[in-house]
């Protein structure tokens, strides 16, 4: 017992460390946000101890490697209110809750084939009080719904994953970014990207997280926007 609580002293340290830092780079956020990012992971370690969405030995750096990275393509575009996102292959909610936070007037729709993790994004939303999430257990390519962006964590190779949803991007932008695929990945997928831009009517531009953030674990990593 003595064993167990004082893991969950240093993880709760850990825990407090890690929104510090996620309110450094995000300074403008209110106390309900603040509050609802404090909220994360506590919920998600329970959430975790009955259906298993997150590796459990990367919980303890839950807040830099699930949250902080999903939160990039909130430094990347700031989406304006009434903003339809969807985010596909969403596994435990991720980038899809952080970035619900991120931008309460967007609305975001996650979507994942595999039920219990849809189960953990619903109670999740619903504890955290997010009104401008829906989640829905569906593959993603039978969505039948069009969007300004549709964001993801690296779920599948890129070029199967334009092909299931870039169709589903509305041509209306109204942000300086034009509306496409805001996709999560690491640096080297050279091959996928040169795939993406054969199909018809794509862009590719790149953007590495070390231009956001300077932890190590970012200088891998990139968001790629797929766009017409």
């Amino acid at each position: 017992m003595q064993v167990f609580l004082k893991y969950f002293l240093v993880l709760f340290f850990v825990w407090f460390m890690d929104t510090a830092l996620i309110f450094n780079y995000f300074p403008g956020l209110s106390e309900k946000q603040k509050e609802q990012f404090q909220q994360l992971g506590p919920l998600y370690q329970d959430w975790n101890s009955k259906i298993n969405v997150i590796s459990r030995k990367d919980m303890d750096q839950f807040y830099l490697h699930h949250v902080l990275h999903s939160l990039a393509i909130g430094k990347l575009i700031d989406f304006k209110p009434g903003t339809h996102i969807m985010d596909a292959g969403t596994g435990g909610g991720f980038p899809g809750i952080p970035l619900a936070i991120l931008f309460p007037h967007a609305h975001f729709y996650l979507v994942d084939s595999i039920g219990k993790k849809i189960k953990v994004v619903k109670e999740v939303a619903k504890a955290l009080g997010l009104k401008n999430v829906k989640a829905e257990q569906i593959r993603m390519e039978q969505v039948d719904q069009s969007f300004d962006f549709i964001v993801s964590r690296a779920v599948t190779d890129l070029e199967a994953f334009t092909r299931w949803t870039f169709y589903k991007i509305h041509n209306q932008s109204k942000h300086r970014l034009p509306n496409g695929i805001l996709y999560l990945k690491g640096m080297e997928i050279e091959d996928e990207i040169t795939r993406v831009k054969q199909l018809k009517r794509t862009k590719v531009s790149t953007y590495p997280l070390s231009r956001f953030f300077k932890e190590e674990f970012f200088e891998s990593k990139q968001i790629v926007h797929v766009y017409k």
